[in-house]
C-alpha cells in the first residue's frame, strides 16, 4: 500500500505543474477585457495565452499517456494508443534531456519496454543539469550522460530492492518500482556511476 501512495503522489506531482499552468492561462483569458484599450489587449494577449493553454494541454496530456503505460499495463493483449518510444520522446520533448530510445529496445516484448519506460523517469532524476538519455538492449540498459550526473546512494538502494518500504519518499519509490518490474521479469536492476554518466542495467538474478 505504501508503494501505491508514493507513486500516486508521484504522479500527482508529475501533473500538477502544467495543470496549473492550463489554469493560469484560463485565469488570463478570465480577466482579459475586450474593451480596454491597454496594452495587454487585444488578440497579442490571447493568443499568447491561449498558446500557454495549449502547450500546458499538450504537456498534461503526454506524461498522462506515458504513465498510464508505464504504471497501468499489465501486459495483456495489445498495446493501446501509441508506441512506448513516442510515449518516452513526448515526455522529454520540452526538457532538457534527450532521448534515444533504440530500436532494439522497441522490438522488445511489451512488459520489457513497460520497465524500459520506468527506468527513463529515473535516469531523468540523475540529470540534475540536463543530458542524455539511451536505452539499449541485451537485455535493457540505460545511459544517463549530462553535466553532473550522478546517482545517490537513495536511488542505487531503492533501484536494488534493498531500502526497506518503510523508508521510500516519492523521490525514490520510481526506482523501486522500477526493480519490482525487473524483478517479475526474473532479473535484477543495478546502478553504476562515474564523473558524467550513470548506467542502470538488468541482468538475471542469479548473475
Amino acid at each position: 500500500m505504501r508503494v501505491l501512495e508514493l507513486l500516486t503522489a508521484r504522479l500527482c506531482h508529475e501533473l500538477s505543474a502544467p495543470i496549473a499552468a492550463i489554469n493560469n492561462g484560463t485565469e488570463l483569458l478570465a480577466e482579459e477585457d475586450p474593451d480596454d484599450p491597454g496594452p495587454t489587449s487585444g488578440t497579442s494577449f490571447v493568443r499568447d495565452a491561449a498558446a500557454l493553454i495549449g502547450n500546458s494541454a499538450r504537456r498534461a496530456g503526454g506524461r498522462l499517456q506515458f504513465y498510464r503505460f508505464a504504471y497501468g499495463f499489465g501486459g495483456r493483449g495489445a498495446l493501446a494508443g501509441p508506441a512506448p518510444h513516442e510515449l518516452a520522446l513526448s515526455f522529454f520533448a520540452e526538457s532538457r534531456i534527450a532521448c534515444d530510445y533504440s530500436d532494439y529496445v522497441r522490438a522488445l516484448p511489451s512488459d520489457w519496454q513497460k520497465l524500459a519506460c520506468n527506468l527513463l523517469p529515473i535516469g531523468a532524476e540523475t540529470l540534475p543539469r540536463g543530458g542524455r538519455l539511451v536505452l539499449t538492449d541485451d537485455p535493457l540498459n540505460l545511459e544517463a550522460v549530462g553535466e553532473a550526473a550522478d546517482l545517490s546512494p537513495e536511488l542505487r538502494s531503492a533501484l536494488m530492492l534493498t531500502m526497506p518500504i518503510a523508508e521510500l519518499t516519492p523521490r525514490t519509490v520510481q526506482a523501486f518500482f522500477a526493480g519490482l518490474l525487473a524483478k517479475a521479469l526474473g532479473c535484477r536492476l543495478i546502478g553504476t556511476a562515474e564523473p558524467g554518466r550513470v548506467r542502470l542495467t538488468a541482468i538475471a538474478s542469479g548473475a
